[in-house]
């Protein structure tokens, strides 16, 4: 038996996937999981705006450092991540870290839409905001570990100086 052309062309195969997937789709058919059972629709992300790094007292919308930004007047602690400190390293390494945690944060943010999701926590102890940030409904903050600029948040500071 020869195998259909179609599957021997990845191009073709992925065409006649999309194809199969949009008929079942506008036939009202849900999407499934690996399990069978329906897939819940995500919501959109709706929050946006426009981010810089802090710089002096007037703080609305911007980045603080790799963990912390405030939007729209609330300041806001990412609860699952921890990001070396910018305001006070504890070595050139943190340093040099943090730098690049805060802008790659500002740029994850100024990437597009995302939403906030609250956690067990509404607060910190400094009245920060505690918030998950996602988008597509991924954490931003598992980009920034993936990329070696933060660390799960593990209930206290890591250490950024450690050999």
């Amino acid at each position: 038996m020869q195998t259909p052309s179609v599957f021997r062309q990845p191009a073709a195969f992925a065409a006649a996937l999309f194809a199969v997937l949009a008929l079942g789709l506008a036939a009202g058919a849900a999407p499934t999981q690996a399990s069978g059972t329906p897939r819940l629709a995500q919501a959109a992300d709706r929050e946006a705006a426009s981010f810089t790094q802090c710089a002096g007292p007037a703080r609305v919308t911007c980045v603080v450092d790799g963990d912390t930004f405030w939007y729209r007047g609330l300041k806001i602690r990412i609860a699952d991540i921890n990001a070396p400190e910018l305001s006070h390293p504890s070595c050139a390494l943190e340093a040099r870290l943090a730098v690049a945690a805060t802008q790659r944060l500002t740029d994850l943010l100024n990437a597009g839409p995302f939403t906030l999701e609250s956690g067990v926590r509404e607060t910190d102890r400094y009245g920060r905001a505690l918030r998950v940030v996602l988008r597509s409904g991924r954490s931003l903050g598992t980009v920034l570990e993936a990329e070696g600029l933060a660390e799960h948040w593990q209930g206290r500071r890591g250490d950024w100086c450690a050999v």
